[in-house]
C-alpha cells in the first residue's frame, strides 16, 4: 500500500498539496478514532495527558510527520516520484547516522562502509541533478527524526497516530475553514466523487499503519526490515515506468551506489542476526548441560533421584549473560 500510494495523490487534483495534507490529518483522526471506539482502547489517552514530557514528544512527532507528509504529497504531484523514492531508500542510512551522532551508537565496519557509500551517492546525485537532492534528504531526515521521537515515546502504532492526528486536527480544520471562506476549497466544488476521495485520504494514511502494527507482532523484525524496501522499490518503478520521469546515466549511477549501500547494510544485518542466533543457541545448550550436571550431582549426594527441593543449588547458579544485538 505504501509503495502504490503515488497513484492516489494525483487523483485528488485540482486540490493543492496543503489542502490534501489538511484533509489527510482531519480524516485520519476520524478513521483512527472509529477504530479505537471499536477496539475500546482509550486508557492510554488519560495516561498520556498526565505525562507532559511524552505529550511534548508526541507534538514534535506530529510536527515532523506533517513536514514529511506534506513534502511527499507535493513531490508526487509535482513530478518528483523518483526523487521521493530515493528519500526512503536512504532513510536507513540516515537513521544509522542519527544513531551515531545523537545516541553515540558504535557502527560495525560494514555499516560504516554503507554510510560512506550512501554519502558518495548523494554527491553523485547532486552532480546529476545540478543541485543537492533536497526532496530526498528532507524526506529521509524528517522520517528518521520521526522514528527517533517515536522510539522515545514508546506508544502503540494506532494510539500514537491518534495522538498525533489529534494535535494536527484543529490547525488542519482551521486551515480548511479559512480556505473555504476564501473560495479556494475544492472539497465541495469538484463534486461528490472528489469529496469522497479527499475523505478517503484518512483510510490511505491509517490502514497501512494498522497493517504494519499487526505484522510487527507476527513477523520477525529482520523480515519486516527487508519487506520495507518494497515501498521505495515500487515508488521508483512507478516513477520510471508509469510517470516516465527522466533517468539520465548519472542518476542511475547515484541510485546504484544507494542500492550497493543498502545491500551492504542488509548483508551485515543478516550476518549479525545469524551470529547472535548461534551464540544464543550455544548458550542455551551450555546452560541446559550445567543444570543437568548439577541436578545429577545433587542426586548422587542425597541418594534421592532428582534430589530434594533446593539440593541442586549446591552446584551454584548458572551465569546466563544477556546477548546484545551486535552493537546496534
Amino acid at each position: 500500500m505504501w509503495g502504490l500510494v503515488p497513484l492516489f495523490w494525483p487523483l485528488l487534483k485540482p486540490a493543492g498539496a496543503v489542502e490534501i495534507l489538511a484533509h489527510r490529518m482531519v480524516w485520519s483522526l476520524v478513521f483512527v478514532g472509529a477504530a479505537l471506539l471499536v477496539l475500546r482502547r482509550w486508557a492510554w489517552a488519560g495516561e498520556l495527558l498526565r505525562q507532559p514530557r511524552k505529550l511534548s514528544l508526541i507534538t514534535v512527532a506530529a510536527a515532523v510527520i506533517t513536514i514529511n507528509w506534506g513534502l511527499y504529497i507535493w513531490s508526487v504531484n509535482s513530478g518528483h516520484v523518483v526523487e521521493a523514492s530515493l528519500g526512503y531508500f536512504i532513510n536507513p542510512l540516515v537513521t544509522i547516522a542519527i544513531g551515531v551522532l545523537l545516541l553515540k551508537e558504535r557502527l560495525r565496519p560494514a555499516q560504516w562502509a554503507a554510510v560512506g557509500t550512501g554519502c558518495a551517492a548523494v554527491v553523485v546525485l547532486t552532480v546529476g541533478y545540478g543541485r543537492p537532492p533536497w526532496i530526498s534528504l528532507a524526506l529521509a531526515f524528517s522520517f528518521a527524526t520521526y522514528g527517533l521521537v517515536k522510539k522515545k515515546v514508546n506508544l502503540g502504532g494506532v494510539e500514537s497516530l491518534a495522538a498525533e492526528t489529534a494535535i494536527q486536527f484543529l490547525p488542519a480544520l482551521g486551515y480548511l475553514a479559512w480556505l473555504t471562506s476564501q473560495g479556494g476549497s475544492t472539497f465541495a466544488a469538484e463534486g461528490t466523487g472528489h469529496a469522497a476521495l479527499l475523505a478517503s485520504a484518512g483510510i490511505v494514511t491509517a490502514l497501512p499503519l494498522v497493517c504494519f502494527g499487526a505484522a510487527a507482532i507476527r513477523v520477525p523484525l529482520s523480515t519486516i526490515g527487508l519487506l520495507q524496501y518494497l515501498t521505495p522499490v515500487f515508488q521508483f518503478l512507478l516513477g520510471v515506468l508509469y510517470f516516465h520521469e527522466a533517468m539520465p546515466p548519472e542518476r542511475w549511477a547515484g541510485f546504484a551506489l544507494v542500492w550497493l549501500a543498502l545491500t551492504l547494510l542488509t548483508w551485515d544485518a543478516l550476518r549479525t542476526a545469524r551470529r547472535a542466533s548461534r551464540a544464543l543457541a550455544a548458550e542455551i545448550g551450555d546452560t541446559g548441560t550445567s543444570r543437568t550436571a548439577g541436578t545429577a550431582g545433587a542426586a548422587l549426594n542425597t541418594g534421592v533421584s532428582g534430589g530434594e527441593p533446593g539440593a541442586a543449588s549446591e552446584s551454584g547458579p548458572v551465569d546466563a549473560k544477556p546477548l546484545t544485538g551486535g552493537g546496534r
